[in-house]
């Protein structure tokens, strides 16, 4: 099991977590972060490092958001490690809460 970034991080980006996370198991897009499976320790530190709970254990991601244990998945193994705290989004405060971000979310590697 894994523990899953989902919907509220999008357009948000927090990055406390990251600063946590033992495992080293963050990666990053250009405005969502997503989580190694094959890395998660399953320590939950991360969980509560974050600001705008979008983190949630693999069996309790609410039904809603099913689709982000793949996307996790899927973009970790494409996106590029993230190893240390950076400034959230300048928006992250008007988007943290918003309904409906997975349209926003960007697929593209993070830049440098």
């Amino acid at each position: 099991m894994t523990y899953v970034v989902t919907e509220n991080c999008i357009n948000c980006k927090h990055s406390d977590c990251v600063e946590v996370c033992p495992a080293e198991a963050f990666h990053e897009g250009p405005n969502f972060l997503v989580i190694h499976p094959d890395k998660c320790i399953d320590c939950e530190l991360c969980v509560s490092a974050c600001p705008v709970k979008a983190i949630f254990f693999e069996t309790e991601v609410p039904a809603d958001q099913l689709e982000f244990v793949g996307l996790n998945a899927r973009y970790a193994a494409v996106w590029p490690l993230i190893l240390d705290r950076k400034a959230a989004l300048d928006d992250a405060q008007f988007w943290n809460g918003q309904a409906g971000k997975r349209q926003y979310l960007d697929p593209a590697p993070a830049g440098p």
